[in-house]
């Protein structure tokens, strides 16, 4: 494949974590940020390659090859993000892009070796669940905070925003993978929070509580 072609095919794998039926082309053209038409041909070359299946008006969905595939690129864009973190001292708002081009190398053996390297971890610095070499996937237990009741406990296991802008917003209030939390009260209005983080008190918008994944203890 093209590093287009597998931008393409891990923009559909994380379209359809999200959806039941067939990804939306205009979905998918927003994500890469292209237009529809260039969408429309794309998939048709994916098609051809056996990775993808089209249905009008139920959209597009990954082969068995297809998605295997797409695990893959993701398997080898969260190792990469955990080697850049873990051994590189980059902090986690940085590692994104680094990863975006990372990713697309071919060498399967360098991947593997990278993953035994690392330990075989498996979640990347967001929380994120890395595929193994079979594409298999562990399953986090997580919930979203907000979601989370006056006086239940927990730890951060993962953000559902990636972005650059909510990590370092993170960083200055010091949560981060691992953080303990208590709900001490939630506001009927706007659903926000008062929780203890780490002990300090501290009031969260429903906005960052809605983009924070955490384990109950």
């Amino acid at each position: 494949m093209t590093y287009s072609e597998e931008n393409y095919i891990k923009a559909i794998y994380h379209l359809s974590l999200f959806q039941k039926k067939g990804v939306n082309t205009n979905a998918i053209a927003k994500m890469i940020e292209t237009k529809a038409s260039s969408v429309t041909d794309m998939i048709k070359k994916l098609a051809e390659k056996g990775l993808v299946e089209y249905q009008k008006y139920q959209g597009v969905t990954l082969t068995e090859t297809g998605l295997y595939s797409a695990k893959m690129i993701v398997r080898k864009h969260r190792l990469w993000e955990v080697f850049l973190v873990e051994k590189l001292d980059f902090s986690w708002d940085e590692v994104h892009d680094v990863a975006e081009e990372l990713e697309h190398i071919k060498s399967e053996k360098l991947i593997n070796k990278l993953d035994a390297f690392l330990g075989f971890p498996t979640e990347d610095p967001h929380g994120d669940p890395i595929p193994n070499a079979k594409g298999e996937i562990k399953k986090i237990d997580k919930k979203l905070l907000s979601d989370l009741k006056i006086g239940q406990r927990s730890i951060c296991v993962g953000v559902k925003d990636t972005s650059s802008e909510f990590l370092k917003y993170l960083d200055k209030q010091h949560i981060a993978l691992g953080s303990n939390f208590e709900i001490i009260e939630k506001e009927s209005f706007d659903a926000s929070l008062i929780v203890l983080v780490n002990e300090n008190e501290m009031n969260i918008s429903n906005k960052i509580a809605s983009n924070l994944y955490v384990k109950t203890i």
